[in-house]
């Protein structure tokens, strides 16, 4: 029998043996693992980890970790695997609620300059770099996956996808990004 209770259980990642997209303008690679926090509650209370609270759809990033505004009330904190306990022993004012989904949730960066264009074919949102600017994070939709969606850069999107969905994300993104090898 394992302790769990002394070390953090090791994650296979929902993306291995899966064939990612990738080619000329395009890379998808899976996210590093980290630890993900669904904080609801008064949104100040995120300055309580350490980073500064999200505008409305915008994340917020300190270092590795990051905060990513999913509604009035709801934060995603993301950070390195190893933060964990730094994060959940922070102590918190006011009523609130912090849930750790790290176990439910995954990540994919895509970045280059199909990125965008990759995304869109499922994505019902308006890529253009001036209707979603660096630093905008919503949900929405790929394809019937709800998914997190982050603009890190111009060439560069992290999404957050529950980890049962990952197969069918990878799936659709392969589609997708093997449309537009000849752009």
């Amino acid at each position: 029998m394992s302790d769990r209770s002394s070390s953090t259980l090791h994650r296979r990642s929902p993306f291995a043996g899966l064939a990612l997209p990738g080619g000329e303008g395009l890379a998808v690679i899976p996210a590093p693992e980290a630890t993900r926090l669904i904080l609801r509650g008064d949104p100040a209370t995120v300055a309580a980890f350490g980073l500064p609270v999200p505008e409305r759809l915008k994340a917020t990033t300190t270092g590795a970790r990051a905060a990513l505004w999913l509604g009035p009330d709801e934060t995603l904190l993301l950070a390195p695997g190893e933060d964990a306990a730094a994060l959940q022993s922070v102590s918190i004012s006011g009523p609130h609620s912090l849930v750790d989904v790290s176990h439910r949730q995954t990540g994919l960066v895509l970045t280059g300059r199909l990125a965008a264009l990759c995304l869109s074919s499922g994505c019902p949102l308006d890529l253009r770099l001036t209707a979603f600017p660096v630093g905008m994070a919503t949900r929405t939709l790929f394809h019937k996956a709800e998914i997190i969606l982050w603009r890190q850069a111009e060439e560069r999107f992290h999404i957050e996808v529950w980890r049962s969905f990952a197969p069918y994300l990878a799936g659709h993104l392969a589609e997708a990004c093997a449309g537009t090898t000849g752009l």
